[in-house]
């Protein structure tokens, strides 16, 4: 059983909000492991088993309460400068990829099938994040971890919309609305993401928005002055982090998150009916 939580562009929180089901479900007692079938960082851990991913999955690891492993992020993108990113391919860097050097998307989309697939088999629920947003419509034929990865398993996927952005109801319907039709009926809900008021205000567009689109509002998370783990240049470094263990403070941040969410009625019901739990 697994579920893809997509972002209506990247720093929605979709990294957080994964990492809070992880650590939600974990706490239920649910064998619950993360998984990015792509993801681009410089930010990066070394595994136990010698390989390399990013530190978002490490995070939605340790929410998980299990040691991060190269399977939960078999490609992982890193930028070199000059036009360079290097591929690093199941943990281990492969090639460097350039204007010349083009990335054999079949092959690799095959290595994060076998990746996704091992994990699917180890574990009872598997959390994918996607990367960025799903409908950047000149990536969308060699895309990996969001389309790509709906395409290749047939995953149900969340939708993490940000409001502090601004525009929160467009880049929700605009999002579902460039999504290929084949695959909207994968597109199972959606949230809100760093609402700061009164959550009441906002019933009507989100009646709106589930009424166009058919995806179920799954509750408005509030603006968390919380500090995580840092994935790129989007992340924020400012934030609540209390304690000498960082990993320890990061939890304690995660179970107040929860602890909100349920307070705000957050549908967790919903969302884990979504993976059939």
């Amino acid at each position: 059983m697994s579920i893809l939580f997509l972002g209506t562009s990247s720093g929605a929180g979709k990294t957080t909000v994964c990492a809070m089901m992880n650590r939600y479900l974990s706490r239920s007692g649910i064998d619950v492991a993360p998984f990015k079938g792509s993801n681009l960082s410089l930010n990066s851990i070394a595994t136990k088993d010698g390989g390399e991913i990013g530190i978002g999955q490490a995070f939605q690891a340790w929410a998980a309460g299990i040691e991060p492993e190269t399977d939960m992020n078999p490609v992982l993108l890193k930028p070199s400068g000059n036009g360079v990113i290097q591929l690093v391919l199941n943990g281990k860097p492969f090639m460097d990829l350039t204007k010349e050097r083009k990335m054999d998307h079949e092959m690799v989309m095959g290595e994060v099938k076998m990746a996704f697939d091992r994990m699917e088999a180890k574990h009872d629920v598997v959390l994918c994040e996607g990367s960025g947003s799903p409908v950047e419509l000149n990536l969308m034929a060699t895309d990996i971890a969001n389309v790509g990865l709906m395409k290749a398993t047939g995953v149900p996927a969340v939708l993490v919309a940000d409001i502090e952005r601004g525009g929160v109801f467009a880049a929700a319907y605009g999002t579902w609305k460039l999504i290929p039709d084949e695959l909207k009926p994968q597109m199972k809900g959606f949230i809100i993401n760093r609402f700061r008021g009164d959550r009441t205000i906002l019933k009507s567009g989100i009646e709106k928005v589930e009424s166009l689109t058919g995806m179920k509002c799954l509750g408005v998370l509030r603006y968390e002055y919380l500090r995580f783990p840092e994935e790129d240049s989007m992340s924020s470094s400012e934030g609540k982090l209390e304690g000498n263990d960082v990993h320890a403070a990061f939890l304690a941040n995660l179970d107040e998150m929860i602890q909100h969410a349920e307070e705000d009625g957050f549908d967790f019901g919903s969302l884990k009916n979504m993976m059939g739990l």
